[in-house]
């Protein structure tokens, strides 16, 4: 079994090994172009991964490796590293050149069916009957989107968002409220197998999904930069932000919202965004903490989201396919029944 990983910023790391009847590694070689003194420490921490199960979780891997390591100074590498590359060569994590992306083109939605086909294209990833994907949201009308967890009342005021004809619907992952107007946001959602994020927590892995969409917008001349926890900025603003939501069935879904364009009155009128948000940002007003990629590009969202879509298929390759009418089916019955459902928006009244 053979598996590679390469550091951010860093080396490459490479570990073979086999696994006998028992389930234990064995055969052990670690192997790459970092650099480590003294030389020896290359053997003993191949040495320390002998024997241990090959079900052994990411943090009993690196305690192994570090135990070995002794005083060892590791330039390029680091423990964590050599636990990554060993859980690719068990086929327990997988990199993103393992997976074919295809980009699922669903055309215009109403709020409902937004969150209802981000549910539904998650569920058919995680059964196996559809491929890694990504999907930009384009919208038929404007929407307030609340996180999961989020209070309905203490976010949103209703009556506004009736004045503004903003539909308000509740989605599956957490993180903050957001509003919306067609052609004013850039949204992506990425549904993809759990080995892609295997062994980062779930900080690391916000900013592992969202690395190319820090890359694209530098491209564009943007200064853009991930903020914990789900931040992207420049030095003139906030950008947008990520949410995340881990499906039992073995899938992650994560989508990224970006301001290209922005009415910051409207948003403000209908988001309650209260002094207690604010009070650690630095900033008097959500307005400014919000700069969309507009003022920073002067590119129109569609040769925006062109460009994007470039980096990521040569990054990764990306097939173009339609929605199916067997999803979109599967999605208006899911939007009906829940995402329609005033139960569902006012779960936390």
């Amino acid at each position: 079994m053979h598996g590679e990983y390469k550091v951010s910023g860093g080396k490459l790391v490479v570990v073979d090994l086999e696994v006998d009847d028992g389930g234990l590694m064995q055969d052990v070689v670690l192997s790459g172009d970092f650099f480590l003194e003294p030389d020896e420490a290359l053997g003993a921490m191949s040495d320390a991964l002998e024997g241990l199960p090959a079900e052994a979780g990411l943090g009993r891997l690196v305690e192994a490796v570090d135990a070995a390591r002794g005083d060892a100074v590791m330039v390029g590498f680091d423990p964590p590293a050599v636990a990554h590359a060993v859980l690719r060569a068990l086929g327990r994590s997988t990199a993103w050149h393992d997976h074919r992306f295809e980009l699922l083109d669903a055309g215009p939605q109403h709020p409902p069916m937004q969150m209802a086909i981000d549910e539904v294209v998650a569920g058919q990833v995680g059964q196996g009957l559809r491929g890694p994907t990504l999907r930009v949201w384009e919208w038929a009308s404007n929407a307030v989107i609340i996180g999961s967890f989020q209070s309905l009342s203490n976010e949103v005021d209703l009556d506004a968002a009736a004045r503004h004809g903003a539909t308000v619907v509740r989605r599956i992952s957490g993180g903050g409220a957001m509003f919306v107007e067609p052609g004013n946001t850039i949204t992506c959602s990425l549904y993809v197998p759990a080995t892609l994020v295997e062994g980062l927590s779930f900080a690391e892995s916000y900013a592992f999904l969202d690395a190319w969409v820090i890359r694209a917008l530098r491209e564009l001349g943007v200064d853009a930069s991930y903020v914990p926890l789900n931040d992207i900025a420049s030095p003139l603003g906030k950008i947008g932000g990520a949410a995340q939501k881990r499906l039992a069935s073995g899938v992650v879904l994560h989508h990224v919202t970006m301001s290209y364009d922005m009415d910051a009155a409207t948003m403000l009128d209908i988001l309650r965004i209260g002094r207690e948000k604010l009070s650690d940002k630095g900033h008097v007003s959500a307005a400014k903490r919000v700069d969309p990629i507009r003022s920073q590009t002067g590119m129109s969202r569609e040769d925006v989201v062109a460009a994007m879509l470039g980096h990521f298929e040569a990054s990764y390759g990306l097939t173009t396919v339609a929605i199916d009418a067997a999803t979109l089916d599967a999605a208006k019955v899911l939007a009906d029944g829940k995402y329609v459902d005033p139960a569902w928006t006012a779960r936390v009244p």
